[in-house]
């Protein structure tokens, strides 16, 4: 210790160090300062510069996580979301419009219900967190057409280009759309302070010229800024190219991009490629838009996962907490200020909504899971990441420089990328070799104020440690409240100067050792084994980072500094909580557990709002009133003792779990339909739509047929197709041909009569299948009906210009029946009950498909009471127990009660059970027996489950669409692709997790029940 006293013995001379720079790190600056822009702002609450945002002139990083109101259609549910992204530490969330749900006829513009926009604001608003709106009309998204509505498929010009029949299509929608957002902005009192135009334009055909074309993306722009849109335009390059920087014809205010560097292969989800990791991008912003914030909107929060993909899991082992630490922090050293997590809640494709690249789940292995849990360890490291960021405003003007392997550290195999404002210095230190997973030990090289050129740790024989796959943030010259923190080794999660004392809250990677020195003269060590030194003026702390917290009271008088000294995995329990909406001026810090969503001081009473899932009690080490008299938490109070340092400690905050009675589903009264009476020789066809376009609207695709097969020809784009194929046989037909096309993963069925031809199964990649199938013994003369059943997996998107996949269609492209002419053959084609002229307006336009149930509404709620005499139900055990007897379709319908307690959080799920046995009638096969199932909960499609290509087998089914304290109505539909018998391998709905919440209740979402539907047939 001698030669350490000695070396602090020689600061001296330096005073205790005052606040540097005050004017640039209190978060705030004169709007004189603010760099001209291109063109006057439009509004003065919302500008920028180089460096960050500002909001009323106050510096903001806006740290968002993506999600997608339409992907879970609970409204009740948003702001249980937004809270659980505003615990993290974000303050903003981004969002898509998904034009396809709200013109699903055109010229008729819908947006109510669970597509209504103002609760999703008002929810935003409630939380604190600012809005990022996207509306398009292009968004991608991994959802049917990219956005696009199927109908958009019938337009002749090119797509996301000038064409006139293009934009006067999006003109509706945009006007509309625009007008709602414009009314949420910031500048009319609501929490949208962005708004992009369309979405990574950045990749087109050598044959779209010009590109990018400044007339297209200036028309977008314009129908914004029309619709009263008055926040700064900002836009998302897919990669780092410059398109539309501020400066071009066409631009943007604010200049952005996007990263997926690890890209979707979670089938080697521990693989981290050597190519994939960014480097450069800082130089790449300085060249395009050197005037703008440095704005990342899209960076790689997740992965989507393909039909036959290996699932989420994986996907979050591949972007999980590890590729945090080392990907986000390499994006901070570039001085990223505007930055979006995609996706930080991803939701359901219920309802049809997907793209056929993905199946039901949306999970995306975000950092809330698809149920809303927050359980991985990706949402624990995500939040002390932001949270740091969050109370470091030097960060925001911080120049950075370049990247060095050599001069800061004593290791080799290092780059340390030093970022300076004023005397505050942030150090990013990472492996060189990003992707190794070996252990580096090392000491910093740093220059403060207080010692110089000093080398850290101090204490003699300890050095750092980075592991592998792990990043650092140091600091230097830090202030945390008037106080300088000289240099932390140790990472930051939180500070905060009350008027009776400081808070710091540091941590380190499990079993590290790490040393921190503060200008301030005194230590006291309250918990837990350190190494302390302390002269005239500074505090030196050397400490291991275990499981056993380390406390440190420092200073010789109030207001002292205490210091909380934890590993990581401790780090993960603590919280800081504002206590109004983009108010972080009086956090309560605290020890807690699962989630701790508000806390409100109200005189001499403290009120919490959180999750838990386990009895643990609460710590307070920040925040509370020192006068505290009542404590709440849920509203219940909670009895709590005050140590001598102020620390308020609860005891065991009981948790009491229920045991919540989940019915087993094929114990259940079930009723059974044939779901395909097209089959029976009585069936009449004639309110079908005639296939009768002798050409297509369709300007990708040419005909390969005498008249359009093509489904969005005739307004069908979405759920199961069917058509019906009369001809005269000659008697010599020996084959019929079919080619179908439905999407990644699609599957087919045909008949003739009611003679099973074959099935096209399916499998991952499979965008369109052919098939040929022998007949045998047409009688000549007689009539005969060709039935074909498609499996429509929803539309491509159009991510790359000009080679219009969103216009491929769907249906039959082609045919030949063996001994006659195409035009022998006269088709008929249905869909969903009335096409674009939907029947259900309360679930949109995507929810229903062909099927002959789908028409009658026998999904939909109340059809089993309502239908009694009307339909001919049949007594049966169920999709499980009893199956379908032979290929073709059965619909299962049965009722069911909860009574699930209040105050609790309980996600449930349904669960299938896979395997590779076949079907009882299909002999042995070394594939999975082939069967589609869809699922409606209460009358909303919320699973698609193929068995023999997965993976999903579980879907999560949110409170709200099902009714937890009440009756609910489950429909089974089961499409059997093979010869035999074909059930169900099992069907179960269970809990998922219990958990004790400070949620608001969740009203049950109100759609269509069942009645008699005029025109159905």
């Amino acid at each position: 210790m001698k030669p350490l006293l000695k070396f602090l013995a020689t600061a001296l001379a330096v005073s205790s160090l005052a606040v540097r720079g005050e004017a640039r790190v209190s978060g705030s600056l004169p709007h004189e300062r603010i760099r001209p822009y291109k063109r006057g702002p439009l509004q003065d609450i919302v500008t920028w510069d180089e460096h960050s945002l500002m909001v009323h002139g106050k510096r903001v990083l806006f740290y968002s996580g993506e999600v997608h109101p339409y992907r879970l259609p609970v409204p009740d549910l948003w702001l249980d979301v937004f809270q659980k992204i505003k615990a993290l530490g974000f303050n903003g969330v981004s969002f898509y419009v998904d034009w396809a749900l709200l013109e699903g006829k055109p010229g008729v513009y819908r947006a109510e219900g669970v597509f209504a926009l103002e609760p999703f604001f008002e929810a935003a608003q409630k939380a604190g967190i600012y809005l990022l709106a996207r509306p398009g009309p292009y968004i991608n998204a991994e959802v049917s057409g990219g956005g696009f509505p199927g109908w958009i498929q019938r337009t002749n010009g090119m797509l996301r280009t000038r064409a006139r029949d293009f934009l006067n299509a999006t003109n509706l929608y945009m006007e509309s759309v625009g007008k709602t957002i414009a009314a949420a902005q910031i500048t009319n009192g609501g929490p949208i302070i962005l708004v992009q135009p369309e979405n990574e334009y950045t990749e087109a055909t050598a044959s779209v010229q010009p590109f990018p074309d400044p007339v297209y993306m200036q028309y977008v722009e314009d129908q914004l800024r029309k619709a009263g849109i008055v926040v700064p335009l900002i836009s998302n390059d897919a990669s780092p190219k410059g398109y539309n920087a501020p400066g071009q014809p066409g631009d943007v205010d604010i200049y952005g991009h996007d990263g997926y560097p690890l890209g979707f292969d979670c089938a080697n989800p521990t693989v981290w490629p050597d190519d994939k990791f960014p480097t450069n991008w800082r130089e790449l912003h300085l060249k395009h838009s050197p005037t703008t914030p440095y704005s990342i909107v899209e960076f790689q929060g997740g992965s989507f996962d393909p039909w036959g993909g290996p699932g989420f899991d994986k996907c979050s082992v591949l972007v999980g907490a590890e590729f945090e630490r080392v990907f986000y922090k390499q994006l901070y050293s570039f001085g990223v200020t505007i930055l979006n997590i995609y996706m930080t809640f991803g939701g359901t494709n219920w309802g049809n909504l997907g793209h056929p690249g993905g199946y039901t789940s949306y999970d995306y292995a975000a950092a809330i899971r698809e149920d809303r849990r927050v359980d991985r360890e990706k949402y624990s490291e995500l939040k002390l990441q932001a949270n740091f960021l969050k109370v470091s405003p030097a960060y925001l003007t911080a120049a950075r420089g370049n990247a060095s392997s050599t001069t800061s550290t004593t290791a080799t195999g290092l780059t340390v990328t030093r970022a300076s404002e004023g005397n505050t210095a942030f150090y990013f230190v990472r492996h060189t070799k990003y992707n190794t997973h070996d252990t580096t030990r090392y000491k910093l090289r740093l220059w403060t104020t207080a010692f110089g050129n000093i080398t850290v740790p101090q204490l003699n024989g300890t050095s750092l440690t980075l592991s592998g796959r792990d990043a650092k943030i140091h600091v230097s010259d830090y202030d945390i409240g008037g106080a300088t923190l000289v240099y932390s080794t140790a990472e930051i999660f939180t500070w905060h100067k009350y008027a009776d004392r400081t808070v710091l809250v540091l941590y380190g990677g499990p079993g590290e050792t790490h040393e921190f020195v503060l200008a301030v003269t005194g230590y006291e060590a309250l918990e837990g084994e350190v190494v302390a030194a302390a002269t005239r003026g500074y505090t030196l702390i050397n400490w291991k980072a275990t499981a056993q917290r380390k406390v440190v009271k420092v200073g010789v008088g109030k207001p002292f500094i205490y210091v909380y000294l934890l590993d990581r995995n401790s780090a993960y329990n603590y919280w800081s909580v504002d206590q109004a909406p983009h108010d972080s001026s009086n956090p309560i810090i605290l020890k807690a557990g699962y989630l701790m969503r508000t806390a409100k001081v109200d005189g001499d009473t403290l009120s919490l709002t959180g999750d838990m899932n386990s009895t643990i009690p609460i710590e307070i080490i920040g925040g509370a009133p020192p006068t505290l008299s009542t404590l709440t938490f849920n509203g219940e109070d909670v009895p709590f003792k005050v140590d001598k340092d102020g620390i308020i400690k609860t005891e065991d905050i009981n948790y009491p779990k229920p045991k919540p009675y989940i019915p087993k589903l094929n114990t259940l009264n079930w009723k059974y339909l044939d779901a395909l009476p097209e089959l029976q020789p009585t069936y009449d066809d004639h309110a079908w739509t005639p296939a009768n376009l002798n050409k297509t609207y369709n300007s990708h695709r040419r005909l390969s047929t005498p008249t359009s097969l093509y489904a969005s020809d005739y307004g069908y784009h979405s759920g199961t197709l069917l058509y019906r194929g009369h001809f005269t046989a000659t008697g010599t037909e020996k084959s019929l041909y079919l080619f179908t096309q439905g999407g990644s993963a699609f599957g087919g069925s045909a008949w003739l009569n009611n003679t099973f031809l074959g099935s096209w199964r399916g499998y991952d990649a499979a965008t369109n299948g052919n098939n040929t199938f022998t007949l045998a013994n047409l009688a000549r003369g007689k009539q005969y009906v060709i039935t074909v059943v498609i499996d429509h997996m929803g539309l491509d998107q159009n991510w790359v210009i000009g080679i219009e996949t969103m216009k491929n269609p769907r249906g039959i492209l082609d045919y030949s029946l063996d001994g006659h002419e195409k035009s022998d053959v006269r088709w008929k084609i249905t869909g969903n009950l009335g096409g674009e002229d939907y029947r259900d307006l309360s679930r949109g336009p995507l929810n229903e498909g062909g099927l002959w149930v789908e028409r009658q509404g026998l999904h939909l709620p109340g059809a089993l009471s309502a239908t009694k005499g009307r339909f001919a139900w049949k007594e049966s055990k169920g999709p499980v127990n009893d199956g379908i007897g032979g290929p073709g379709i059965g619909f299962f319908a049965t009722e069911f009660e909860l009574g699930l307690p209040s105050g609790y959080d309980i996600p449930l799920s349904f669960t299938f059970s896979n395997d590779t046995a076949t079907t009882s009638g299909g002999g042995n096969h070394s594939v999975p027996a082939a069967y589609r199932v869809q699922i409606y909960v209460n009358g909303w499609q919320f699973g698609k489950f193929v068995s023999n290509v997965g993976p999903q087998t579980r879907f999560p089914v949110p409170e709200g669409i099902l009714d937890y304290r009440g009756k609910n109505y489950l429909a089974v539909v089961l499409w059997g692709l093979d010869n035999g018998r074909t059930r169900i391998r099992g069907l179960e709905l269970g809990v998922d997790a219990v958990v004790w919440s400070g949620r608001a209740d969740v009203r049950v979402v109100e759609g269509e029940r069942y009645g008699v539907r005029d025109g159905a047939y």
